[in-house]
């Protein structure tokens, strides 16, 4: 196993996201991370398969894996330098933790025991993966756990930051194993009733990054139930079952046999951009299996695994070529998917849904693993 970090200087981000940051949190100067406490970690397992991590908006770099005839390839989409992620086009949270509330709350306002929260509205008319400075826009602090080859980041929020109620203590730690997996694992402590909703934010094609689109790729999700939503994409709090519709992904197909179906939900998502209600089978909170994806080229495999209750899986419908990944090619349209393990959007507003809502004394835990392998 290998473990190594190396440190960046890159002057030309303090003006920009990183200022805003420093505004944000009314932090002083002595508190203010600049652009020379950003790292970038790589961690190696006994395969060969490699992850590359930075502490800026813990984000993903790369995720290496073999095909099946050994063939190693980047299948995680993204940048080799940490300016591109600062100055992409409409920001699209390439490989981050998004937070404090990964997904959507409806029109930025959420009530808890009596007292109304305003956040920034950054996807109108909502609120998205924790607002304009997000946790994915931050340095987070970082150690490297060489004997675990992991890396943990960790990051105070404070009270107020982007609108949310609460100093919260988070963590993640990302542990490359031996049997090919990313082990995802969040930890987080509040002062004050705050709403958490964690999640990682990979676009995957396990093609490779940058080869195309991604509607080849088999899908499996672990769900009968899913939440449809409204025009703006908040949840309408139903949660009908995916049999007969193009939301059935309980056997494996691929992700493009029914994505232009005249279908509503698909018009409104600009195609699949929708949370799954897993079936935990009776074990909340414990880890199971929630999706299965093969590219039938390479043969390469991915399996996801989570301790939450749902899934939001995205198809790139954003994604137009104007981006460039990091091998120089044009991450096109539907390039690549996301699988975000998470609560269900807009949670803080559903009152049936599984509540979001931390509070002192309590700890928010869960975990996620991505596993890697190849079909015979």
């Amino acid at each position: 196993m290998l473990s190594f970090r190396i440190p960046l200087a890159i002057a030309a981000l303090t003006a920009g996201a990183l200022a805003i940051h420093a505004s944000t949190q009314a932090a002083t100067a002595a508190e203010v991370k600049t652009a020379s406490d950003i790292q970038i970690v790589s961690l190696t397992n006994e395969h060969g398969m490699s992850i590359k991590v930075t502490n800026y908006g813990a984000i993903i770099m790369s995720i290496v894996v073999p095909d099946k005839d050994g063939k190693l390839a980047d299948v995680a989409l993204g940048y080799d330098d940490i300016r591109s992620y600062t100055n992409a086009v409409d920001k699209p949270y390439f490989g981050a933790v998004v937070g404090r509330y990964g997904n959507r709350i409806a029109k930025g306002k959420f009530t808890i025991d009596g007292e109304e929260y305003s956040l920034p509205i950054n996807n109108p008319p909502n609120s998205l993966h924790g607002g304009i400075i997000g946790f994915d826009k931050v340095i987070w602090d970082i150690q490297v756990e060489e004997s675990k080859n992991a890396v943990k980041l960790s990051y105070l929020a404070k009270d107020g930051e982007e609108g949310y109620p609460g100093n919260l203590s988070c963590s993640v730690t990302y542990t490359l194993t031996d049997e090919n997996e990313i082990k995802v694992e969040y930890f987080a402590t509040t002062d004050k009733a705050t709403p958490v909703n964690l999640t990682q934010h990979t676009y995957f094609n396990l093609a490779g990054e940058g080869e195309g689109d991604i509607l080849d790729h088999q899908l499996m999700i672990n769900a009968n139930r899913f939440t449809p939503v409204d025009e703006t994409l908040i949840p309408t709090g139903k949660t009908p079952a995916v049999q007969g519709t193009p939301f059935d992904f309980t056997t494996a197909k691929a992700i493009g046999r029914d994505i232009n179906s005249d279908n509503e939900q698909l018009r409104f998502g600009g195609g699949y951009d929708h949370n799954w209600v897993l079936d935990k089978g009776g074990q909340t909170g414990e880890l199971t299996l929630a999706a299965r994806v093969v590219e039938p080229k390479s043969g390469r495999v991915m399996e996801v695994s989570t301790t939450e209750p749902g899934i939001q899986f995205y198809c790139g419908n954003f994604l137009d070529g104007r981006l460039i990944g990091k091998s120089g090619k044009e991450y096109v349209y539907r390039g690549g998917f996301c699988l975000e393990t998470q609560h269900y959007p807009d949670s803080p507003n559903q009152p049936n849904f599984p509540s979001t809502t931390l509070k002192p004394g309590d700890e928010y835990e869960t975990t996620t693993i991505f596993k890697f392998s190849t079909t015979k």
